[in-house]
């Protein structure tokens, strides 16, 4: 799970016209013509990898790739597909632990101008478990069953406004594999220092019911899950290159204060991307 959103989503990647070349004895294509489709793709490093408040693995490698298709005027078909995995995980007294997963991601999005609204089905797939194996067995709590699932699925609601230099998120989302609702909302605002380079504060806060909380366990069952904060550093490269260095703080509320434990309930860490937008 990543990144609403998929974080979610990647930032600072915009979408590069492409049209086709000319020669002198053919009839030009129009350079008003809209493209078949727009897309990115990516790489990028995180220190410890969260997702939506709960801690997953430490120093994970992922890459990602996403494609929008427009299917009428403001509405638009996205597919996207997202892998990452820990290179190392050392968690003391236990081991190493083996976390990767992918992904694959399908929306209908629709631009209003004052707002842009998103239908999201997400597949997600675990191959070391939703709590990642160490020496082939599972990490999770042998009294909570969700964790040694092996996949999930979830369909989400989104909206994104934008005012001004700022934008305003919310999303909604229906687990069917524990049948559980979470929700959250967020903000960031870009301070553009050039024309290449800028600066991205963003907040974060979610809330679940039985959403991964392990009432089996002795643990909240609904509440807030985290509180996340960030500064992005997005650097324009070429008019389609982006690199994005970040760091950011996850503090572990209600319903993650007793599951994240191996890096504490309040964790700073960071990492960094590079996209590529055509």
């Amino acid at each position: 799970m990543k990144k609403t959103a998929l974080l979610t989503t990647l930032a600072a990647m915009a979408a590069l016209n492409v049209h086709a070349g000319t020669s002198s004895d053919k009839v030009p294509l129009s350079v008003d013509s809209d493209p078949l489709f727009t897309g990115s793709i990516a790489t990028g490093y995180d220190s410890e990898y969260y997702f939506r408040g709960l801690w997953f693995s430490s120093n994970n490698v992922w890459s990602s790739a996403s494609f929008s298709f427009p299917l009428a005027d403001n509405l638009s078909l996205g597919l996207g597909a997202l892998y990452t995995s820990s290179a190392d995980t050392n968690i003391p007294g236990v081991g190493n632990l083996d976390y990767s997963e992918l992904d694959l991601t399908a929306s209908v999005n629709y631009d209003a101008e004052w707002a842009r609204f998103g239908l999201v089905f997400t597949n997600y797939n675990f191959f070391d478990t939703f709590s990642g194996s160490v020496n082939g067995g599972t990490f999770g709590f042998p009294a909570a069953p969700d964790s040694v699932l092996k996949d999930a699925r979830d369909l989400g609601l989104t909206m994104a406004v934008p005012i001004g230099s700022a934008t305003i998120y919310l999303g909604g989302y229906w687990d069917f594999r524990i049948d559980a609702p979470y929700a959250e909302v967020g903000a960031d605002y870009t301070f553009a220092i050039s024309d290449r380079f800028s600066l991205v504060p963003s907040v974060n806060l979610g809330y679940g019911n039985n959403y991964y909380s392990y009432p089996e366990i002795g643990n909240e069952k609904s509440g807030l899950t985290a509180v996340r904060v960030g500064l992005a550093a997005p650097f324009k490269i070429t008019e389609g290159l982006t690199l994005t260095p970040y760091i950011a703080a996850n503090f572990a509320q209600d319903i993650r204060e007793n599951l994240n434990t191996v890096r504490g309930k309040d964790d700073l860490f960071g990492g960094a991307s590079l996209s590529y937008s055509f």
